[in-house]
């Protein structure tokens, strides 16, 4: 246990929900998918492709209804501790955060949630700011920052325990130009030092430029799977990622 070469891997994945009534919502209907160790992964999908439903299966806020799902090799369902150890999960938006607490008094307090022994809690912190690009701006309130400054703060939360994989669900959602490159610097910096990264986002343009590979997800199935230049060529020589995409969920509906 704990020794796969591959940092998440799901097979015949499924979750549905019943209505108290109306029909069964089968919002996942069978997804097989491995993300190597150190891979920057994309999923994207249009809203209720069931995207968010496979992230929450993978970090364990949701059962599946049918199917495995392993991250480090440890069983989702059976060695939930184990998972929630190795996982950091950072959603787009602006919850999660004490505003008026400094970014600094954030990250401490959340240092002691996750457990971080207070003898690391100093470095891993000054570490985490200077990733971020917060250094210089930690004792300042949180309600004064911008939204990409949060989202970068919600990075740093996310990474607090060392994660060996990091869910990023839509962190540049809106944020400005400027906010969002800056995002996407940090993210690859991630990548670049061995976190395994899973990425959701609605912005082709940043699929592109960070993703090592990318699946498609439509109608609760991954209806296509390679690298950005792979699905990129299933739409012609001059396609774009979003030509790309806009092909593949219109040949899924």
């Amino acid at each position: 246990m704990g020794r796969s070469q591959y940092a998440i891997e799901a097979e015949g994945l499924r979750r549905t929900y019943r209505r108290r009534r109306g029909p069964v919502v089968e919002a996942v209907r069978g997804i097989d998918l491995t993300v190597r160790r150190g891979e920057l992964f994309g999923l994207l999908g249009p809203n209720g492709a069931g995207k968010t439903t496979t992230i929450k299966m993978l970090n364990t806020l949701l059962i599946p209804t049918a199917g495995t799902a392993r991250i480090c090799g440890y069983d989702v369902v059976s060695r939930t501790r184990e998972v929630r150890r190795r996982i950091g999960y950072v959603f787009g938006g602006d919850r999660g955060l004490y505003d008026r607490l400094s970014a600094l008094d954030n990250l401490r307090y959340f240092a002691e949630l996750y457990g971080v022994p207070p003898r690391r809690q100093k470095e891993t912190i000054a570490e985490l700011l200077e990733l971020v690009g917060l250094t210089g701006r930690e004792r300042e309130r949180v309600e004064g920052y911008s939204r990409g400054m949060r989202q970068r703060l919600h990075i740093a939360r996310g990474l607090l325990h060392d994660p060996d994989v990091l869910f990023l669900d839509e962190p540049s959602i809106g944020v400005d130009a400027v906010a969002a490159r800056e995002l996407r610097r940090t993210v690859a910096d991630l990548a670049a030092n061995g976190t395994t990264v899973l990425l959701t986002t609605h912005y082709m343009a940043e699929a592109d430029e960070l993703c090592d590979r990318i699946a498609v997800i439509a109608d609760g199935r991954i209806q296509a799977l390679g690298t950005p230049a792979e699905l990129r060529g299933r739409a012609g020589r001059e396609a774009t990622l979003e030509d790309a995409y806009v092909a593949i969920v219109s040949a899924a509906a």
